[in-house]
């Protein structure tokens, strides 16, 4: 190996271990990354700026902004209401009704906005009945990573992961969707043994759910309405970026402009309810791998994988899909799946379908979240959302049902993928 190979390595190692360890930011981490391997020059800075996936940005710097605007109508907490009240005040139909609006969310949004959105009003729903929140925050951190799963846009590895194959958003729905369907059944039977049976409310309790009114919670009416109708439209957007030969990119942020600009919605505002650190973080961590791609290091790697597999795209898939699910439950699925896309587009390069292994990369990566509390953004914001009212989810704690039901979930996929691949 070269100076720069080895370099670019170490640095990439170096990050990671900086975000494992938690002591620097994320964001902070990959700049420093980003900028060592082009002061060093182990990239030129004009290749480094070719590595970075502007698409993936666009889609989620446009979606955080059209969120932004749109939670501020109050829609999400009537969808909530409303949920809890059509279950009339049954807790386990409640859970199932939230887990559901999660997933779908999820789908729509991101994972970490969505459950900002689901948590408040699954705090407010639990006191009402007198419940702990805990085992309703379990199932609604996992849910967010399973409907993530199922959309381009759903999770952040999918956005890199159409970016980089071009696979449409309803190429996703059509691979994954499946795939999610199944998990979620089987996770609800689990979850209907583990907590279905335990959650008994009085009368009394049940008739306070049916007391509120879901129309109190709405903020702004006109604001209201224009968000269902923008909600429907970027959806059918999304659905046909294909056929209508749009970057998601470009969707996401028109969505963004229009439902400002319509609404007339202050931008400074909307500008704020901006991750930028998420922003940042993609940012330098595409410069560290792409520094790993210039030197040659992906090749190299995807020659191993190449060699250990023969060729064969069945086990090539499975090991991806493996492999990315325990590795996304303890490491950063964003770093490990920016890994991962130069190594297939290499073996695409060498003659291999890559579509199942796009496929398996995605399953693994947004379902591995589901193994540990660390394993996704959406873990942490709810854990520390039961913290702070008095409910403690530990690492073990979250571990113990966490971990199994990751397993559980890629091992339905694993069938699932034999049966279609």
């Amino acid at each position: 190996m070269t100076s720069v190979q080895i370099i670019s390595i170490c640095v990439f190692v170096g990050v990671m271990a900086l975000i494992i360890s938690e002591r620097t930011h994320r964001a902070l981490a990959a700049l420093l990354g980003a900028s060592v391997v082009i002061i060093a020059g182990v990239i030129p800075f004009s290749a480094s700026v070719e590595a970075i996936d502007f698409n993936t940005l666009g889609v989620l710097l446009g979606m955080m902004l059209f969120v932004s605007v749109v939670k501020a109508s109050g829609i999400f907490e009537f969808i909530a209401i409303e949920a809890a009240k059509l279950a009339k005040g049954n807790p386990w139909i409640i859970m199932i009704s939230f887990a559901v609006i999660t997933a779908l969310l999820s789908a729509m949004l991101d994972n970490v906005t969505t459950v900002l959105l689901i948590g408040p009003m699954t705090v407010m729903v639990c006191m009402i009945l007198d419940l702990n929140p805990v085992p309703f925050f379990l199932v609604e951190i996992i849910f967010s990573n399973i409907g993530g799963t199922s959309t381009l846009i759903g999770d952040p590895p999918n956005i890199m992961i159409g970016s980089a194959s071009g696979l449409s958003f309803a190429d996703f729905v059509i691979y994954n969707g499946p795939a999610v369907v199944l998990v979620s059944i089987v996770t609800l039977i689990c979850f209907r043994f583990m907590y279905g049976r335990k959650m008994q409310v009085s009368d009394e309790a049940k008739q306070k759910v049916m007391d509120l009114q879901a129309n109190k919670s709405i903020k702004d009416m006109a604001l209201f309405k224009i968000s269902i109708v923008m909600i429907i439209l970027v959806a059918i957007a999304f659905m046909l970026h294909g056929k209508l030969h749009l970057e998601s990119s470009v969707i996401a942020l028109s969505a963004a402009v229009i439902i400002m600009l319509v609404s007339r919605f202050n931008l400074e505002e909307a500008i704020k309810g901006v991750e930028w650190s998420t922003i940042i973080f993609f940012l330098g961590l595409f410069i560290v791998v792409g520094a790993m791609e210039y030197t040659g290091v992906i090749g190299m790697l995807a020659e191993l994988v190449f060699d250990v597999t023969h060729g064969n795209t069945v086990l090539t898939m499975i090991i991806i899909l493996w492999a990315s699910a325990i590795l996304s439950a303890f490491l950063d699925n964003i770093p490990f799946t920016a890994t991962v896309i130069p190594i297939i587009l290499a073996l695409q390069g060498a003659g291999m379908d890559v579509l199942p292994l796009w496929v398996a990369l995605s399953l693994g990566a947004c379902l591995g979240g589901n193994g540990t509390i660390i394993g996704a953004s959406a873990n942490v914001v709810l854990a520390s959302m039961s913290d702070r009212e008095g409910h403690p989810i530990t690492f073990m704690k979250f571990f113990k049902v966490g971990f199994p039901m990751m397993i559980l979930s890629v091992a339905v996929c694993t069938v699932y993928m034999l049966v279609i691949f």
